[in-house]
C-alpha cells in the first residue's frame, strides 16, 4: 500500500466515504423512494408488523416466520420499525444500499490494485443499476454486502490469516444467505476466483495444467468451503413440500443482451443508453489500450459471473429476472479491474479520474431528477388514500401497455400503500409459497386477490397473465371487495362502471366506492350456492 501522503484524492478514504454519502442523495427527497417493486414489500412488512393487532390482516393474508433465503429488510425492519416508522425505516435501509455498494467496490478495488485505479470511479453510478431501480431490495443489500464481504476477504488473505477468515466467514456466509441466496452465490464465485489465482500463483514455475490450474482449483474450493454451509440451509429450505415456484426459460439470448443493454434503465432512454456505452467502450479500452490493464483476479472473477450469467435461466424459484439482476454487478467488477500501466503519468490519471467523477455526478444528478418526477407521480396518486377508511377492502387496477416502455410508471405496486397507511387490503401482494413469508388467503377476491391481478391492459397480452381493463371491470366480484381504485387506465367503457359512485377524481386516477346494493345483491346467491353445495 502506498503511504497515506501519496495518495492521491481519489485514493483517499475521505473520498470513499464522500462517494458513499453522494450515492444516496437521489433518495433524499422521495418520502417513497420510487423503485418498481418497493411499495409491495413495504405492504408486506405491514402485515409482518401488526398482523397480531389487526385481525382483519390475518382474515386477508396469512404470514408464517420461516428460515429462507430471502429476509434481509424483513429482518432489519424489525427492529428500525419500533424506532423510526415503518416508512422511514424502510427509506433508511434503502438509502444504505447505494452507499454499501459504492463502498464495497472502492474497497474491493483498493484490496487488489494497493489503491483505487481513476478508472474504478466508473463503476460507480452501478449501485443504480436496473435490478436497484426494479425494487429488489432484498437482492440487492445482500449484493452490497456481499461486494463489501468480498472485499474482506481479499484483505485477510492478504495479511495471510486464512484460518481466522475460515472461522469468520461460517457465519457471515450464513448471515449472506439469509439476506438473500443471491449475494451469497455471488460472493462464493468471487471468493473462488480470488483464490484460484491465488493458488495458481503459489504454483509459481510449475509445469502441466494440472499443476498449474487443476490443483490450485481443488485448493481453491477446500478454501471456499466456510461459505458452504448455507448449502443445507438452501436444501432445507427449497425441499419443503409448501414451497412453489419453478425454474425456466433458459438460455433465452434475446433477454440476455437486452438486460445487457439495459444496466443503468431508469427513465430516459437516450441517457440510459448514452450512458452504458461510455461503460462498455471504456472496457473495450482496457483491452486495446496499453497503457492500462487488466487485473487477473478480477478479470477472471468478472469472466466467472458472466459465464453465471448467461447460464442462469430468466426464472428461478419463481422468481423473474434472476439473469438480469447480475449483468450490472458482472460489468461493475470488470470495470474495476482495470489499472494503468507504470509509466501513465499523474496528469493522465487524475484527467481519468476527473472525468470519472463527472460521469458519477451526472448519473447521480439524472437519477435524483427522475425520482424527484417519480415523487411527484406518487403524491398524485396517494392522495387518494385519506378518501379510503382505514380497513376497507379494495381492488386497484393499474394500467399498463403489453410492449415493456423504457421507463415504467412506477405505480405497478402503489395500491400496497394501502396496507402501508391505511390497513386496508390490497391486491397487490405476491402469493408464492416457500418464496416469501406471506401469502394471500382472502378467498371470495377468487381472481383478484393478489399479484398480478392489479395490472390491467387495454387488449389480452401474449404470454402475460394481465387482464384486458374492461374484462376486469366486468369480471372482479364485487360483494368482495368496498371500493376500486383506478390509477392511469387504458381507454374502456364508463357504462362498466355502473354501481360504483366516484368518491375522488386526479386526471385518470379514479376511485369509487362499490354500491352497498352491489355487495348485497350478489353475496345472496352465493351464499345460497354455497348452502347447496353443503347440503350435497
Amino acid at each position: 500500500m502506498l503511504p497515506p501522503e501519496q495518495l492521491h484524492w481519489w485514493q483517499t478514504r475521505w473520498f470513499a466515504a464522500l462517494a458513499a454519502v453522494l450515492a444516496t442523495v437521489p433518495l433524499w427527497w422521495p418520502e417513497v423512494p420510487p423503485l418498481v417493486d418497493l411499495p409491495g414489500h413495504m405492504g408486506r412488512y405491514r402485515v409482518q408488523l401488526d398482523i397480531g393487532d389487526a385481525p382483519r390482516l390475518a382474515q386477508w393474508y396469512d404470514f408464517q416466520w420461516q428460515l429462507i433465503g430471502n429476509l434481509g429488510v424483513d429482518l432489519l425492519i424489525e427492529p428500525l420499525s419500533r424506532i423510526f416508522g415503518l416508512e422511514l425505516g424502510v427509506k433508511l435501509i434503502v438509502m444504505a444500499i447505494p452507499a454499501l455498494t459504492v463502498a464495497g467496490l472502492l474497497w474491493i478495488a483498493r484490496e487488489v490494485h494497493g489503491r483505487v485505479p481513476a478508472t474504478a470511479l466508473f463503476a460507480l453510478p452501478l449501485a443504480y443499476g436496473y435490478p436497484f431501480q426494479f425494487g429488489f431490495v432484498n437482492f440487492a443489500l445482500s449484493m452490497a454486502l456481499a461486494l463489501n464481504g468480498f472485499a474482506l476477504w481479499l484483505r485477510l488473505a492478504r495479511y495471510g490469516r486464512l484460518r481466522p477468515r475460515a472461522v469468520l466467514f461460517v457465519p457471515l456466509s450464513c448471515l449472506l444467505w439469509l439476506c438473500h441466496t443471491f449475494g451469497w452465490g455471488v460472493l462464493g464465485v468471487l471468493a473462488f476466483s480470488a483464490e484460484l489465482i491465488r493458488q495458481h500463483d503459489l504454483a509459481g514455475g510449475e509445469r502441466g495444467f494440472a499443476k498449474r490450474w487443476l490443483i490450485p482449483s481443488i485448493r481453491a474450493g477446500l478454501g471456499c468451503l466456510p461459505l458452504a454451509l448455507p448449502m443445507l440451509l438452501m436444501l432445507a429450505w427449497r425441499s419443503g413440500d409448501h414451497v412453489t415456484g419453478q425454474t425456466g426459460d433458459w438460455f433465452n439470448f434475446r433477454a440476455k443482451f437486452a438486460w445487457i443493454l439495459m444496466i443503468l434503465r431508469d427513465r430516459w432512454i437516450w441517457w440510459d443508453v448514452a450512458s452504458v456505452t461510455v461503460l462498455y467502450l471504456i472496457l473495450f479500452k482496457g483491452v486495446r489500450d496499453e497503457r492500462i490493464e487488466y487485473s487477473r483476479n478480477l478479470a477472471i472473477s468478472a469472466l466467472f459471473l458472466l459465464l453465471v450469467f448467461f447460464l442462469l435461466p430468466r426464472i428461478v424459484f419463481g422468481s423473474a429476472y434472476a439473469d438480469m439482476r447480475l449483468i450490472p454487478f458482472v460489468v461493475a467488477v470488470a470495470l474495476i479491474a482495470i489499472r494503468p500501466k507504470r509509466g501513465l503519468s499523474l496528469k493522465g490519471a487524475a484527467t481519468i479520474a476527473a472525468l470519472g467523477l463527472a460521469f458519477f455526478l451526472a448519473r447521480l444528478s439524472g437519477t435524483t431528477w427522475s425520482y424527484a418526477l417519480y415523487d411527484r407521480s406518487y403524491d398524485r396518486a396517494l392522495a387518494a388514500l385519506p378518501h379510503v377508511p382505514v380497513g376497507a377492502r379494495v381492488v386497484t387496477f393499474v394500467g399498463r401497455r403489453c410492449r415493456d416502455d423504457w421507463a415504467y410508471s412506477r405505480l405497478e405496486h402503489i395500491p400496497a400503500m394501502l396496507l402501508v397507511r391505511r390497513l386496508a387490503y390490497s391486491n397487490d401482494q405476491w402469493s408464492m409459497a416457500g418464496a416469501q413469508l406471506l401469502t394471500t388467503r382472502y378467498f371470495p377476491a377468487r381472481g383478484y386477490a393478489h399479484d398480478p391481478s392489479q395490472m390491467v391492459t387495454d387488449r389480452q397480452c401474449r404470454y402475460e397473465l394481465w387482464r384486458p381493463i374492461e374484462k376486469a371491470l366486468a369480471g372482479f366480484p364485487r360483494q368482495a371487495f368496498d371500493y376500486v381504485w383506478i390509477l392511469q387506465p387504458p381507454p374502456y367503457d364508463p357504462r362498466l362502471l355502473s354501481g360504483l359512485t366516484p368518491v375522488w377524481r386526479d386526471g385518470e386516477h379514479l376511485l369509487l366506492r362499490v354500491d352497498a346494493k352491489e355487495r348485497i345483491g350478489r353475496t345472496q346467491p352465493a351464499q345460497r350456492l354455497n348452502g347447496v353445495n353443503a347440503s350435497r
